[in-house]
């Protein structure tokens, strides 16, 4: 599964970037992959090559292009709980700097680029993230009504702006809680303000998961939590912008 390093231009200069997609001179449903606050590194990478391995053209960006090309901060191999302290210092200014306008402006210059590339089909796009990615996926889902058909965030802070967020979408969403981040009673509560605005979803708690179980270069990963993921995610992708 080919990988092309690209540069995508954005009102504040030139986002670093990747694509994966099939080698097989088709156009491709666009999906938008929104990396964690850790940033582009090989396991992202190889989560965007099985993706792309269904049929898909998947875009990840450098979320913090303003500060630098990534790897912004310089990550071990293995991202311990050791580790955690010394990177979350490097990284929570550049976390506190993206704010939701510059979170909107690039999702402007992501979709559009991902629109314009003739890899990609004509059809709606989907947008996933992880972590902090899941919150700005569902940003950018719903500042794109119609024009994005589906939005996964998997152990994101996806009620952070609030019930407000919600009202904007129209795409499909599905919800990958940790276990560890989430209560049935937070649950209930998240759910019912997506019913009360009308979003076709499923919203769920992984169980046995903590916050970040989906990335395997850390301690929080779960391989049973990351297939669950991949069961999710493919048959909503499927679903709404489809592999024809």
């Amino acid at each position: 599964m080919p990988i092309e390093t690209l540069l995508i231009p954005t009102p504040d200069g030139q986002a670093d970037a990747f694509a994966a997609f099939p080698d097989r001179g088709e156009r491709h449903p666009g999906v938008l992959m929104y990396p964690d606050g850790f940033g582009i590194r090989p396991v992202l990478r190889e989560m965007a090559r099985e993706l792309a391995g269904h049929g898909y053209y998947v875009l990840v960006p450098n979320l913090f292009y303003r500060h630098g090309p990534a790897p912004v901060v310089e990550l071990p191999e293995h991202i311990g709980e050791e580790d955690r302290p010394a990177v979350f210092a490097r990284l929570m200014p550049l976390i506190e700097a993206h704010t939701t306008e510059r979170v909107l402006s690039d999702a402007d210059a992501y979709l559009g680029f991902l629109t314009d590339r003739p890899e990609v089909g004509a059809g709606p796009l989907a947008v996933t993230g992880y972590c902090i990615g899941g919150l700005l996926a569902m940003r950018t889902a719903a500042a794109h009504p119609g024009r994005v058909a589906a939005v996964a965030a998997f152990h994101g802070p996806v009620g952070a702006d609030g019930p407000g967020l919600f009202s904007g979408l129209t795409a499909e969403v599905h919800l990958g809680h940790a276990e560890g981040d989430m209560t049935p009673e937070a649950l209930g509560e998240l759910n019912q303000a997506l019913d009360a605005a009308g979003v076709a979803h499923t919203s769920e708690i992984y169980p046995g998961t903590v916050h970040g179980f989906t990335m395997s270069d850390t301690d929080a990963f779960s391989a049973s939590g990351l297939q669950r993921h991949w069961d999710r995610l493919l048959p909503l992708l499927d679903r709404t912008v489809g592999v024809s």
